[in-house]
């Protein structure tokens, strides 16, 4: 499936589950929100978005830690746990939470370049987070794709609930 019709599924998946999403989106530059925000009716489901592209902003914005961003990088698992975990306490209305962090090129470190770390978080349980290889080689295409993995992600979430 594209991109729009997954973000239909999940705006219907909300809407029938009766889950308030909040994001935090680092690589993506905000994509996922907007491509939820082209789904009629989506303002009752999607609370909203925290882009967080700078080290400064996931740490002020969303409470990462800065030891964590010293120890590990914005772009690792760590950093996506505590993006997705600020982003349901600073949203009390919100059910559930995604995060992304990534490097999507060009210029990244070799060990980074085409790497997200995604967290996803329900309100009263632990988040979790996982890497993913990207398998785009372009910015743009890595954006999109880094969208869709988040969206999925969050489909299969909510087809346990």
């Amino acid at each position: 499936m594209d991109l729009d019709s997954q973000s239909r599924q999940l705006v219907e998946l909300l809407e029938e589950k009766q889950q308030t999403l909040v994001l935090a989106e680092s690589c993506t530059g905000g994509l996922i929100a907007a491509t939820l925000a082209t789904v009629p009716g989506v303002s009752a489901w999607l609370a909203g978005s925290f882009v967080v592209y700078q080290e400064a902003s996931k740490m002020r914005w969303l409470g990462v830690a800065e030891d964590t961003l010293h120890q590990h990088t914005a772009v690792s698992a760590p950093v996506a746990h505590q993006m997705v975990a600020g982003a349901l306490q600073l949203t009390p209305h919100a059910d559930l939470a995604a995060s992304v962090t990534g490097h999507l090129g060009p210029n990244a470190p070799p060990e980074f370049d085409g790497r997200i770390f995604v967290g996803v978080g329900r309100r009263g349980q632990p988040p979790r987070t996982w890497g993913v290889e990207l398998k785009a080689k372009k910015r743009v295409g890595r954006q999109r794709e880094s969208a869709l993995i988040v969206i999925d992600t969050l489909i299969r979430v909510l087809g346990t609930i």
